[in-house]
């Protein structure tokens, strides 16, 4: 537990950076993220970090917080070496992050410059029926150059998400989705120091391509934590001690056991709020579900830790589909005949895929244009070989409180990293079952 003073105090350095980033967006009116639209003053909270996104500001009109979305085709970075036209809110995909505050009256103008319809539905909130965005059903389509606004009170909190009923499968395909927080009016009964959200997505990117496809339905490319794959994901970043919340969303076609190492922590919420700390369970992995939202909290220890879905091909970039299979196949006696009609051709794969990331390295294996390798990252000892849905958790001694830059790699105290005891192969007498 923290004292209240330390939780406010925390929260108005925390705000400090997303106060500044909302004034540069949307000039002198927009209002700091951690203000009620009633101004009470109880409700002050540590604003949410979206990794490698942005919190939507706002203007306050006779007491509504208004927000401004914007439907569009946005030129999209996934990692240095993949640049694709997705489609996103207010020139980024997902969409910014929309915060609030439990008893706000909130609107919220959608402007649609794509080239079809839209609309958009507020995913996990309870609101008038004719604000829930769905095309056809609760409202008109919104045409290619038309604003339309949402308007209702937010009787709720916690973690959740806004997409486009329309045209769904290609629109969510494209990137056009976004994270909705809802921040407690009551203080909360354990603060949390540090608050972040993602969005876990998957694309179909095809090896040199410049779109996505939206027609794939298994066979994915690209898995994504807000529209980025290792190693251009930010980490998450933490001082010793601090009670840190981490708020996922799943709007992609596949569930993902997202797993944390060096902590077991909490799952407190889900897609309706936070759970009484009764309903708390501590886990290692977590499965967010497609659809669902899904809150972990947990203390900080010192290190470097990774954070990833489980799911093995999840954690790699340029997925490949349909291939042979080369483990254990000798491939010497035909890589010259291969290569005589492909220039360039590398067999690999009988020693299993380690290797493919040395090759993209040293210049050996180019692979298309606009593609990210499958194994990227490079760590103090040596290769990561991950990508995809990974990145990491970094928790430092003397981080101050709101300092959210990287702080670089962990200097493990001596006599607290595994070593090397033998180069032989049939080193020592392991027991084997006869």
């Amino acid at each position: 537990m923290i004292s209240r003073r330390r939780f406010l105090q925390a929260g108005s350095l925390g705000s400090l950076g997303a106060a500044l980033d909302a004034r540069a967006v949307a000039g002198k009116e927009a209002q700091s993220p951690n203000a009620s639209s009633k101004g009470d003053k109880t409700t002050s909270y540590v604003p949410t970090r979206t990794l490698n996104g942005w919190t939507l500001p706002y203007r306050l009109k006779g007491g509504v917080k208004e927000f401004h979305l914007v439907a569009e085709e946005v030129e999209h970075e996934f990692a240095p070496g993949t640049r694709v036209k997705c489609w996103g809110y207010n020139g980024t995909t997902p969409g910014p992050t929309i915060e609030a505050v439990e008893g706000d009256r909130v609107r919220i103008l959608v402007t649609n410059r794509l080239k079809e319809h839209t609309t958009v539905h507020w995913h996990g909130i309870i609101l008038p029926s004719g604000m829930d965005g769905v095309g056809g059903v609760s409202q008109p389509h919104i045409q290619p150059g038309e604003t339309f606004a949402y308007e209702f009170t937010l009787n709720q909190q916690g973690t959740h998400m806004y997409h486009p009923h329309a045209d769904e499968m290609v629109q969510m395909a494209e990137g056009m989705m976004g994270m909705f927080i809802i921040h407690s009016r009551e203080p909360e009964i354990e603060p949390v120091d540090r608050d972040y959200c993602f969005l876990l997505h998957n694309w179909a990117v095809h090896p040199g391509t410049y779109r996505p496809d939206p027609s794939v339905m298994v066979d994915f490319d690209l898995w994504t934590i807000n529209s980025k794959v290792f190693p251009a994901i930010d980490p998450l970043v933490a001082r010793t001690g601090e009670r840190v919340r981490v708020r996922m969303g799943n709007l992609s076609m596949w569930n993902h056991p997202m797993h944390m190492h060096g902590v077991q922590f909490y799952v407190t919420g889900s897609d309706g709020s936070r759970w009484p700390r009764s309903q708390w369970r501590q886990e290692a992995t977590e499965i967010v579900a497609v659809g669902q939202t899904r809150d972990i909290e947990f203390i900080a220890v010192p290190g470097d830790w990774a954070f990833h879905c489980h799911m093995a091909h999840h954690t790699m970039n340029a997925m490949g589909h349909n291939i042979p299979n080369p483990m254990g196949v000798n491939q010497s006696g035909v890589a010259a005949e291969i290569q005589e009609m492909l220039p360039g051709f590398m067999p690999m794969g009988r020693y299993g895929m380690a290797e493919h990331q040395v090759h993209v390295e040293e210049g050996h294996l180019p692979g298309p244009r606009n593609t990210m390798p499958m194994l990227v990252g490079k760590g103090p000892y040596g290769n990561i070989e991950m990508g995809g849905m990974f990145t990491l958790v970094k928790v430092r001694d003397d981080l101050a409180p709101g300092d959210y830059r990287d702080p670089g790699w962990y200097k493990a105290p001596p006599g607290t990293v595994a070593w090397l005891v033998s180069s032989d192969p049939n080193y020592g007498e392991p027991p084997r079952l006869s």
